[in-house]
């Protein structure tokens, strides 16, 4: 029976996606210049909250994971003490302290950089399980979302079956120029559960259904409303039928054709709405991610503002194909409550697809 569990928050991951950086790595101050708040303890505590209690802890000293247990009047022993700030020697640290206290699974708060410094301190020496919380997660290592990730840890007991699975990263300084440079750096040890999300696909493909699509969104917008327009290749073919510089990445904001802002951080986007706004967005290819992928800059203030009605979704009927179900991780659950359900996704002229949204 699985009863160790080691559990370890990388506080400053994410902190770039609101403010349009991308990522965090290497860029923490700048992040923090633009405003940027901490969003990792808070995805760590949803996954505590949904933790049994069965479950013998073992974690870091604030700001890396004791805090988040304790508040949640849990027991735990602390076998790390970090430097304050934080860098990723620490997480380095912090997982091997982890490993060496015995745990039987090493649970972590951050994204593909904290995958990366977690496989570089243990590699497969024990399995792990990723809480989503960083800007870019295309590692397979990683729950949907902080409950999913409760979940699968709750169903872990006797002779718990594992694999392998790749931790994926990208550059983040071609990233943050609209360029994809991707990389596996290995890979660790998972459980078999299926609210881990599989491997980001980054081929572009279907560039006809892109482009016919993208020239069905334009007929459809109307004078006077501000846009915000999510990233991606599909959101980019609508970019192109407009015939605006966007990004292909990041978010931009549109009106009457016209570009208001590229690349755009979530202030950004407050600032150029209007009485009128709508929201077009593509799920991420591979995941199905509508919100809390690749797009943090629309955050749950904005897409509440814009109303969750004047969201439209829209995919090539291939990227659907490879999808069960379309999926939703704002970090505000009861905004994702309200966006569950189903979708109708634009899929070209005069077609369409109902997908579920979990």
């Amino acid at each position: 029976m699985m009863q160790r569990l080691g559990f370890l928050v990388n506080p400053i991951a994410g902190m770039g996606g609101s403010v349009g950086l991308k990522g965090t790595d290497g860029v923490v101050e700048e992040a923090r210049r633009r405003g940027a708040r901490p969003v990792a303890p808070e995805r760590a505590r949803i996954f505590a909250r949904g933790l049994d209690k069965r479950f013998e802890l073992f974690t870091c000293a604030p700001p890396m994971g004791q805090q988040v247990l304790e508040d949640g009047d849990r027991s735990v022993s602390v076998v790390y003490s970090p430097a304050v700030p934080t860098t990723a020697a620490d997480t380095v640290r912090g997982a091997r302290a982890l490993r060496d206290a015995g745990v039987d699974l090493l649970v972590f708060v951050g994204g593909d950089g904290t995958a990366r410094d977690v496989l570089e301190a243990i590699g497969q020496d024990i399995p792990v399980l990723g809480v989503p919380a960083g800007v870019k997660m295309y590692s397979a290592v990683f729950a949907y979302t902080p409950g999913h990730a409760a979940e699968v840890v709750n169903s872990l007991g006797e002779g718990p079956c594992f694999e392998e699975r790749e931790v994926v990263d990208i550059d983040e300084e071609k990233f943050r120029r609209d360029q994809l440079g991707v990389s596996v750096k290995g890979y660790l040890l998972c459980p078999v559960h299926r609210h881990l999300q599989p491997s980001k696909g980054f081929g572009l493909g279907g560039e006809e259904a892109k482009r016919a699509l993208a020239e069905r969104v334009v007929e459809d917008m109307q004078p006077g409303v501000v846009y915000v327009l999510g990233g991606g290749s599909t959101i980019g073919a609508v970019k192109e039928a407009l015939g605006i510089e966007g990004s292909l990445l990041g978010v931009d904001v549109v009106r009457n054709g016209h570009l208001l802002c590229t690349d755009a951080s979530a202030d950004d986007i407050c600032r150029c709405l209007g009485q009128c706004n709508a929201i077009i967005v593509s799920p991420l290819g591979g995941h199905g991610f509508l919100f809390g992928r690749g797009n943090e800059q629309i955050t749950p203030d904005i897409i509440r503002r814009v109303g969750t009605d004047c969201i439209t979704v829209i995919a090539a009927p291939e990227k659907l194909a490879g999808l069960d179900s379309l999926k939703v991780d704002t970090g505000d659950q009861e905004l994702d409550a309200q966006l569950r359900g189903f979708a109708r996704v634009l899929t070209g002229h005069g077609e369409s697809k109902l997908m579920r949204v979990e």
